[in-house]
């Protein structure tokens, strides 16, 4: 069984962001805050890591994403701001 992780980016506090699912967090944080991924992240900039879920199983964290995907904005932003009230970039944290 592979672990996920469903993650937000952002590219400011209060920003645009971008809901994704990886099974990799460093190593997808990375790609975008260096802009290694084209499409919308790279498009917008966002490339701070500002909230992120780990699961057990990758296939549960696809779910959580998909669920997410139909979430109002405020939603999302009241994730974030419960987590991570600074906005910070998580990427630090990661000890990668």
């Amino acid at each position: 069984m592979k672990e996920g992780y469903v993650y937000l980016m952002a590219n400011k506090r209060n920003g645009t962001t971008y809901l994704g699912v990886t099974n990799n967090i460093g190593q997808r944080a990375y790609q975008h805050r260096n802009a290694m991924i084209e499409g919308f992240s790279k498009k917008y900039g966002c490339h701070l890591l500002v909230w992120y879920q780990h699961f057990e199983d990758l296939q549960d964290a696809r779910a959580c994403e998909y669920r997410m995907k139909k979430w109002k904005r405020s939603w999302k932003l009241r994730l974030i701001e419960e987590h991570n009230p600074q906005w910070k970039d998580l990427y630090e944290t990661l000890g990668g």
